[in-house]
């Protein structure tokens, strides 16, 4: 499959961020992409991201959040679900684009998840309408995760 390019826009709709991977699948409102994480190692706190990481990415244009399963460069183990609260995806032939808002939840292989970055989803100027939309799409994730519906079919 050819390079995809993702798009990873601010709350304003800017671009921040961009790099390639290769479609997965393809459905009607989603795609899923490989990356393998390009940059430098980082300590999250929560989790460490390690350059070569795979990355299985779901974006979805009907959702206001994405999901990266993250797994080892090395070991290929499992090191949990990155998933960003969204506008839906726009999803096109040769890319797809996001806008993030900011609020985060990782999601550890057994299950357990941390709310990340509540400050700066607050300070985002953003309508009732999207607060909304985004504080259910954190809901939405968690009920997943309960249920270890897909992505997150794998959790212990």
């Amino acid at each position: 499959m050819p390079d995809y390019t993702i798009i990873k826009n601010d709350a304003d709709s800017n671009p921040e961020l961009s790099y390639n991977g290769t479609i997965r699948e393809q459905g009607d409102n989603f795609v899923c992409i490989d990356a393998i994480f390009q940059f430098s190692d980082r300590d999250l706190g929560y989790i460490n991201l390690r350059q070569g990481d795979l990355f299985t990415e779901w974006f979805y244009s009907d959702r206001w959040y994405n999901v990266f399963r993250v797994q080892d460069v090395d070991s290929q183990q499992l090191k949990g679900w990155y998933c960003n609260i969204t506008r839906p995806a726009i999803i096109e032939t040769t890319q797809v684009a996001a806008d993030d808002l900011a609020l985060d939840v990782f999601v550890y292989p057994d299950g357990r998840t941390i709310l990340l970055d509540e400050d700066e989803f607050e300070a985002l100027n953003l309508s009732e309408d999207e607060q909304q939309q985004a504080l259910s799409a954190v809901e939405t994730i968690r009920e997943l995760v309960m249920a270890k519906q897909a992505p997150f079919d794998e959790i212990i």
